[in-house]
């Protein structure tokens, strides 16, 4: 029957056992145009052929029920999304937009293909080749159905023209872009035995466009990932704490007892270094904070009215703290302390536990030093809707803060976005990121070491180098210190993969890079300079600054008292980082004398008129009356 309708319609109809027809996508929109229908090679088997549209094919939005499409699948159709999303300017929205740009990287990535020799080099070299060829195809409207559909048919013909190769004309070409690219998208890693270093070009070589290019990050495609964690998301919500402890299970391999942990917590058992340690930071950023409280702000705007703004803490707010196998209570410390100084009452962190299902003892220390009333025993998406929501057991909160994966930053805006979760968020948040500046003043080693410090976090670190007026000699010293220094690092395959990412631009003055730097807007910006303190007031957008030769970015993260939860990904031009005034909320009083309303009453009277709100012009008017 279904068959047969399905064949009638022209349409994918199915056969359910609970439901019987099966008109797919009647009520969601997500359609199936059929192609064909065919049986396998011993005819048990049918195979349906189909143009999926709407959203995908299964309720959770994705193409099937197997997640998201991988492979050259999945190419194609983020491309087709970039097509239509890639901000002016960048380097991709070239790619799509020239065509001559475009057909020199085809042809560059073929000759690459072409001298490959190994295996890997072939497989890597032949993924390259495939991008561009896929890039050109998103550009002319082509899909990859369409390329498959002319492979079947040339798979199908009997004849065709001879094998030989066209002549074709060599041309060549000078332009930097075309020889090294803008854009980090196919930029392989540092094999072993090969230099790890960073991309270098210089500001008078770029156009604007090019440069405009490089302050570009890696375009997030949002809707897959908030397509897989609004599931998770609306089944916390449901279903409470049998819903965390599946996830839990499902993506962590931990079976949870308790999904939170309540105070006092079990006293940790740390060494007395660490303890030490972790006393001297909790003094240095509670002392810092403590000094971002202010009191009641009084004006008198004009005799008889005096406007008055005080500030009161969120009541109820929760900590994500990333961890499981890593170990962070500076995160900890950092939400904790500038929560605890604005006097929050509930203070509930989140955690990923450990295999055997408990916390790490130095984020269970943190959490009672700065008063946390709860640890929930989950991390990702799950802990963030839980805190969002609340659950039989786990706290409803006013706001969420922390750092965290795209699927805890997705669940996060998720969150924020109901009206039913009633939650704000400090932050977005990306990839971790460092904007060194260098003037020939600096030490070679320690600019080196200021930026593995950051490519060590991830592959997809986002890590600069801004080289004033360098010499050859100068630049080729800190390109030795970043090799040097990397293979020395246990989590060196990780930097294999963010350094060739990263990029140094040459530039002339400290003009130039402070232009370069605003625009861009770090999370962290160092400047290792010659009286570096003066160069301050040039400094526009940055989550957190770090002057002078002696003042390494893991101070900040750790122990100097700054705040180290900050804006990354180019937020640093609208927001802060966390701080003691992320807790609070401010609240603004207004009190008039009968004095004070005769003078000012007319005046609101007449806006009141002009905006024809009669009843606000009367809410004046009524008193004035009696007042006479």
């Amino acid at each position: 029957e279904s068959i047969l309708e399905a064949l009638k319609t022209g349409e994918g109809v199915y056969w359910s056992r609970k439901k019987g027809l099966w008109r797919k996508g009647l009520t969601s929109g997500a359609t199936q145009t059929l192609h064909r229908v065919d049986v396998d090679c011993d005819s048990d088997a049918l195979r349906f052929t189909v143009k999926q549209h709407g959203t995908g094919f299964c309720h959770v939005e994705t193409r099937g029920c197997f997640g998201s499409r991988h492979g050259l699948g999945g190419l194609d159709r983020l491309l087709r999304a970039r097509k239509e999303r890639a901000p002016e300017g960048s380097y991709t929205r070239r790619l799509f937009d020239d065509a001559d740009l475009l057909k020199s990287k085809i042809m560059e990535e073929a000759e690459e293909l072409c001298q490959a020799k190994t295996k890997e080099e072939v497989a890597w070299e032949a993924a390259d080749l495939l991008y561009f060829a896929l890039a050109k195809c998103a550009a002319s409207e082509v899909s990859l159905a369409d390329i498959e559909a002319n492979l079947d048919r040339k798979h199908r013909k009997l004849t065709r023209r001879p094998g030989n190769a066209k002549a074709r004309e060599v041309t060549a070409t000078t332009s930097t872009t075309l020889r090294t690219s803008i854009t980090a998208d196919s930029i392989r890693p540092a094999q072993e035995g090969e230099t790890i270093r960073m991309r270098k070009f210089t500001a008078q070589d770029l156009s604007q466009a090019e440069l405009d290019a490089l302050l570009q990050r890696p375009i997030i495609d949002s809707s897959e990932i908030m397509a897989r964690v609004a599931p998770i998301v609306g089944a916390v919500r449901a279903r409470g704490d049998p819903a965390i402890r599946e996830f839990t299970a499902k993506f962590d391999g931990i079976q949870l007892e308790d999904v939170v942990l309540r105070a006092p917590f079990p006293t940790a058992d740390l060494p007395d270094a660490t303890r030490t340690a972790i006393d001297q930071a909790y003094e240095n950023v509670k002392r810092f904070h403590e000094a971002q409280l202010s009191g009641t702000l009084n004006v008198e705007t004009m005799p008889g009215v005096v406007c008055s703004r005080f500030s009161r803490p969120i009541e109820r707010v929760g900590l994500y703290v990333p961890g499981g196998t890593a170990v962070l209570p500076s995160t900890a410390l950092m939400l904790g302390v500038p929560a605890q100084v604005a006097g929050c009452r509930e203070i509930v962190l989140a955690t990923p536990p450990r295999k055997d299902g408990s916390v790490v003892p130095e984020v269970l220390y943190t959490a009672t030093k700065v008063g946390a009333t709860a640890i929930v025993l989950a991390g990702g998406a799950q802990a963030v809707a839980a805190m969002a929501y609340g659950t039989e057991s786990v706290p409803k909160v006013d706001k969420i803060c922390g750092p965290g994966n795209q699927y805890v930053t997705a669940a996060k805006m998720l969150a924020q976005n109901d009206t039913a979760a009633m939650v704000s968020i400090d932050m977005p948040a990306g990839p971790s990121e460092v904007l060194v500046i260098a003037d020939a003043t600096s030490n070679p080693a320690y600019v080196a070491s200021d930026l593995l410090s950051q490519a060590e976090h991830g592959p997809d670190s986002q890590v600069v180098l801004l080289a004033v007026a360098l010499t050859d000699t100068q630049l080729e010293a800190i390109e030795e210190e970043v090799h040097t220094q990397a293979l020395r690092l246990p989590r060196v395959d990780i930097v294999r993969h963010s350094i060739p990412k990263s990029f140094c631009l040459r530039v002339d003055t400290l003009e130039e890079a402070f232009a370069f730097s605003n625009a861009y807007a770090p999370e962290h910006l160092i400047l290792q300079l010659d009286d570096a303190e003066a160069h301050l007031d040039k400094v526009n957008n940055a989550g957190s600054v770090f002057v002078g030769h002696y003042s390494p970015e893991s101070c900040g993260d750790y122990a100097s008292g700054t705040n180290h939860t900050l804006p990354t990904y180019g937020f640093a031009r609208m927001y802060s980082g966390v701080n003691t005034g992320t807790f609070l909320k401010h609240i603004t009083a207004q009190q008039l004398t009968r004095d004070g309303l005769r003078q000012l009453g007319p005046t609101v009277m007449t806006l009141a008129e002009v905006e024809e709100l009669e009843a606000h012009r009367n809410a004046v008017a009524i008193r004035l009356r009696d007042d006479k």
